[in-house]
């Protein structure tokens, strides 16, 4: 029997209520616009400023826990998608987004120009441009809500939504029903539908053992925004965990469940054969990777090498080139040639195409690329983890502690866990590239096996390289 969080009697009822999403929300939101006020008021230091130390330094470390302990708590609780309901009631529903653009490519796009725009215009040192970014985040999602019928900011554009979509893949919690055989009787699919309505409207739904009265209104749950059918969701991604499903299905049948952790990354069936999304999960792992490099002394030499030699001088276009040749061209180069040669070692038997065959495989970077990130951002959290105590009291008025709440720390301990995570994440990549390559190949597992085995490698080595380098302490302040 699976655990369902949902029947917990003060968490899931939390959950469940029909503001359940909205007490989570709020609280953020008013964080939010506490950033951006100081972003715009507050002293430009970053090490002094909330808008850069609780996003760029103490945000980002509690996102991966929470993926790794709890799931996607990020998106349920994203203040940004906050007006969600207006927008949807302005627009009376608006339009599919189209068709074309109903894939990940728009999110590579965008992580790309977020990495680049934090190194190029050191985002992480200016409150004033961490604020504006704040604000562009709410405009942008309030504006697509109002436009399309399905949250197309959260689904195909947001860059901090698609690296939780990614990484929640390996949680430990997933969105599903208690009894198919509900859903199939179910007459207006509500859990996607939604039960929003501007006139109230009173429906009969002929379910097992009888019939049911389904009530739309306006005080009714607006349903999936990504349009998600909790039936047929092999996994999470895609999955914001608003739990608008649950609060819409008229027949208390969807429900928050525990699963083994990573138990979504051994199930084929949970990956789109897609090119896009293949990629995507590559493409995140290397981002990572490019992103701590950006980071240690190395990536100056090679700035000024590419400035010598290709007569560039816009910081711009350095830093873009370093990222589309390390985070987009290399990884996507590599996955490519590591899939030919795996067609290669297993020819004529095994006929997948080069697209199936990368689909294979692309899970078996989730491990290991989480495990670069949670290296990457404990290193800045737990460099000084209560220097935002300070920056808190400076805001309130208040002289800040310094002294007290900041200090050298157990560098050793940080490198230890760096490295804990790379080992682990490795292993787990090594794992499911090994699962995957017995399905395909059977016995030829071994050479289909052998190039990316290579590839995660050089990837982990590489990561162990650059977490060994010194790393700057972005908006972090330290008193021996």
């Amino acid at each position: 029997m699976r655990f369902d969080i949902l029947r917990l009697p003060l968490v899931g009822r939390l959950l469940r209520w029909r503001r359940g999403r909205l007490a989570l929300q709020l609280p953020l939101a008013l964080a939010a616009l506490l950033l951006v006020l100081d972003g715009f008021t507050g002293p430009q230091q970053a090490s002094r400023n909330l808008a850069t130390v609780a996003p760029w330094v103490h945000f980002r470390g509690v996102v991966v826990l929470a993926l790794l302990l709890a799931g996607n708590l990020v998106c349920m609780s994203c203040p940004f998608t906050l007006p969600r309901t207006l927008a949807k009631r302005w627009s009376g529903g608006g339009r599919r987004f189209p068709r074309r653009l109903r894939n990940k490519w728009l999110a590579i796009a965008s992580l790309f120009l977020l990495f680049v725009a934090y190194e190029a215009l050191d985002l992480w040192a200016s409150p004033l441009l961490t604020a504006w970014l704040i604000i562009a985040y709410f405009v942008a999602s309030f504006v697509l809500e109002l436009l399309f019928s399905e949250s197309a900011f959260c689904k195909y554009v947001c860059p901090l939504g698609t690296f939780n979509f990614v990484y929640s893949t390996a949680s430990p919690t997933q969105i599903g029903v208690r009894s198919p055989d509900l859903c199939r009787t179910c007459v207006g699919r509500e859990c996607v539908n939604g039960s929003y309505r501007p006139a109230p409207l009173v429906r009969l739904d002929a379910i097992p053992g009888g019939q049911r009265a389904v009530k739309h209104g306006p005080d009714g749950t607006l349903g999936c925004g990504t349009l998600l059918f909790p039936p047929q969701m092999t996994g999470n991604l895609d999955c914001t965990l608003c739990l608008d499903c649950a609060r819409a299905c008229p027949h208390d049948n969807v429900g928050l469940f525990v699963r083994q952790p990573g138990r979504e990354l051994f199930q084929p069936e949970a990956w789109p054969k897609r090119w896009d999304v293949s990629l995507l999960v590559i493409i995140l792992a290397f981002m990572g990777l490019t992103n701590a490099f950006g980071m240690v002394p190395p990536v100056y030499d090679l700035q000024r090498a590419l400035a010598q030699m290709l007569g560039i001088r816009s910081d711009w276009v350095l830093i873009g080139l370093i990222f589309l040749v390390g985070g987009v061209l290399l990884p996507i180069g590599l996955a490519l040639l590591a899939g030919w040669l795996a067609q290669t070692f297993t020819a004529a038997r095994h006929p997948y195409d080069l697209r199936q065959t990368v689909a294979a495989f692309a899970p078996a970077f989730v491990p290991l690329g989480f495990g670069i990130w949670i290296a990457h951002y404990s290193f800045h959290f737990l460099i000084a983890p209560l220097t935002i105590i300070p920056v808190i009291q400076e805001f309130l008025g208040q002289p800040g502690d310094w002294l007290k709440f900041s200090g050298t720390p157990d560098l050793t301990a940080i490198g230890l866990l760096q490295l804990l995570a790379l080992l682990a994440g490795f292993l787990g990549s090594l794992l499911l590239a090994n699962r995957a390559a017995a399905r395909l190949y059977r016995r030829q597992a071994m050479p289909g096996l052998l190039p990316w085995a290579l590839l995660l490698l050089a990837l982990a080595f590489a990561a162990a390289i650059v977490f060994s380098l010194p790393m700057e302490m972005r908006g972090s302040v330290l008193f021996d």
